[in-house]
């Protein structure tokens, strides 16, 4: 409740760290709960933890960290956004894919699409600002 995550709200630079450390909450909550219930699997609460809470702050950390080594400014773009949407999504129909039997290979292959495309989206993105210098202020 310190980190006031309702005044992250407005910039998505901020907000994915907030998002990563809930997947990491979630994931902790369904590993308990898939304990203390049998049709609720443990990998539910594995892909939280990795697909969710580690492939969310890992593009965090490289999205902030690309712009503030780079002199950029930091905020996120329309790109930076695409890609916290995808790697969101991606951990989403991850998670789901572990308990929608009926549903688990569509997951899947929407899973690893949308995990290709976020950090295909960060290769191409993000790719130039690290092997290119940012052009001089006028």
């Amino acid at each position: 409740m310190r980190w006031r995550g309702g005044a992250a709200l407005g910039e998505p630079l901020l907000l994915i760290l907030h998002l990563g450390y809930a997947w990491l909450v979630l994931g902790v909550a369904l590993l308990g709960l898939s304990m203390l219930y049998a049709g609720l699997p443990a990998t539910a609460a594995i892909h939280a933890l990795t697909a969710g809470a580690i492939g969310t702050m890992t593009l965090a950390v490289m999205t902030r960290a690309t712009r503030g080594h780079t002199g950029r400014e930091l905020s996120s773009d329309s790109t930076t956004n695409a890609i916290y949407i995808l790697v969101t999504l991606a951990a989403v129909t991850r998670v789901a894919a572990t308990i929608g039997a009926d549903w688990a290979m569509p997951l899947l292959i929407s899973s690893t699409c949308l995990w290709i495309a976020a950090f295909m989206g960060f290769v191409l993105g993000y790719g130039p600002m690290l092997l290119f210098r940012p052009p001089a202020p006028h």
